[in-house]
């Protein structure tokens, strides 16, 4: 989703005040025992590590770079962290990257902005001390933060563009070769912090190519599927180490049954995405998929949202279990607060529904490997929310849902892998 701009009640504020005094002064954060820290692996349906399946219970920030530039806005990030870890989260999905935007890290195609880059080192770190893990998207299909469209200006700018189309980012050679630089200096980056190239460092759970990805030019799918291929085939020879997703909404394409019965309306399959074909590839190890019934149905009765949330998650699984073999990943799903008669229970019943959806498929075993709400974020923040955010301390009801799914998906996997003496803390209670 893009971030835009909504205003918070004061008690959020407040909320936040609190939470910053308890986690700097309530001792919770005084001892955190260093661990040392595996791979996150795959075999078939589920994730692994140190040998124990693994499931997600994870959030977005996508603003912790960002945020980290600036020295007094930097206390946010381990604020946003440390808040994460005592909710019993395990990864937070954020972007390691911003394209000639405001505090861009790419500043041209191969111009890096040291300072920039040093946020995102302090990120990774942070993320460590905290115990948390990190699954770092590397461009956005959408404008926000540069996106594929500044990658076609430049190119443009720099009279190497084939076309002014913003699609051409999937198939201009010159883009192409941009991109593939980016991902070269990012993945073999030398954590300036603890010396640790990304591509070696465990902390990071995983990459995914691009937010989002729509090729609407091409609604075979052809020029986008080419496009993951070579990508994600180019990612691995650098970095064979980490889990890679391609950043899907879950669509289903043109020749997928399943796009006249569980896509959202008919325009769904005409995007060039497939769900399945740009998921099977085997450089994929998970697949990713949204979940945004306020922006994909004009249909505005809650109860028919919810019914679309529920069928289309477990299509989703039904495809990990049964046609990809690999593990589905929930890593966006939100309710609109602009929603006409919208109350915060409605989005607590939201939440409810996708938590219950995978913590059965993991009960049974299944593909349903995680969730991440879309977005969380800490008080003074306003100008960073969109209708899908929240401080998830400010509301009761809603931390609470949250710490029991972890909870619940800890006791599933029958190890409390990493964060030990957190989740034990937490679930005793």
């Amino acid at each position: 989703m893009v971030a835009g701009n909504n205003l918070f009640f004061p008690v959020v504020v407040l909320a936040s005040f609190v939470a910053i005094l308890y986690i700097y002064f309530g001792g919770l954060w005084s001892h955190h025992a260093q661990r040392k820290v595996s791979f996150v692996e795959r075999n078939g349906t589920h994730f692994i590590v140190d040998g124990g399946v693994f499931y997600v219970n994870g959030w977005n920030s996508y603003w912790l770079m960002d945020q980290a530039v600036n020295e007094h806005k930097k206390y946010r990030i381990k604020l946003m962290l440390q808040a994460g870890a005592k909710m019993g989260l395990t990864v937070c999905r954020t972007w390691a990257f911003n394209d000639g935007d405001y505090n861009a890290l790419q500043i041209s195609p191969g111009q890096f902005d040291e300072k920039v880059f040093r946020a995102l080192d302090y990120v990774i770190a942070e993320a460590k001390q905290q115990g948390v893990r990190l699954l770092l998207a590397l461009v956005n299909n959408l404008d926000a933060f540069g996106g594929k469209t500044q990658y076609v200006k430049w190119a443009w700018e720099e009279g190497l563009g084939l076309t002014s189309s913003n699609d051409s980012f999937f198939y201009d050679p010159s883009i192409r070769r941009y991109f593939k630089d980016y991902l070269k200096t990012v993945l073999t980056r030398k954590n300036t912090i603890n010396g640790i190239e990304y591509r070696d460092d465990p902390t990071i759970f995983g990459w995914e190519l691009i937010n989002e990805p729509r090729c609407a030019t091409d609604a075979s799918g052809n020029t986008l599927q080419d496009w993951i291929e070579e990508m994600s085939t180019f990612l691995k020879t650098i970095d064979s180490k980490h889990l890679l997703t391609v950043g899907l909404e879950g669509f289903y394409g043109p020749k997928s049954p399943k796009r006249l019965t569980e896509n959202p309306e008919i325009w769904a399959s005409d995007l060039g995405t497939d769900f399945i074909r740009n998921s099977m590839l085997p450089t994929i190890d998970f697949a990713s998929v949204h979940i945004y019934p306020d922006h994909w149905t004009h249909v505005e009765d809650l109860e028919y949202k919810l019914k679309f949330v529920s069928r289309w998650m477990e299509s989703h699984i039904e495809d990990g279990d049964k046609e990809l073999m690999k593990p589905i990943m929930f890593t966006e799903f939100g309710l609109s607060s602009e929603n006409k008669g919208f109350d915060p229970a409605q989005r607590d019943r939201f939440y409810k529904i996708v938590f219950n959806i995978i913590h059965k498929s993991a009960k049974n075993g299944g593909s349903g490997a995680g969730s991440f709400p879309w977005q969380f974020f800490v008080g003074g923040m306003e100008d960073y929310n969109d209708e899908f955010g929240i401080v998830p301390w400010a509301k009761p009801s809603t931390y609470k849902l949250i710490t029991e799914q972890s909870c619940r998906v800890a006791q599933t996997q029958g190890v409390l892998l990493w964060q030990t003496n957190y989740l034990k803390q937490l679930c005793s209670r």
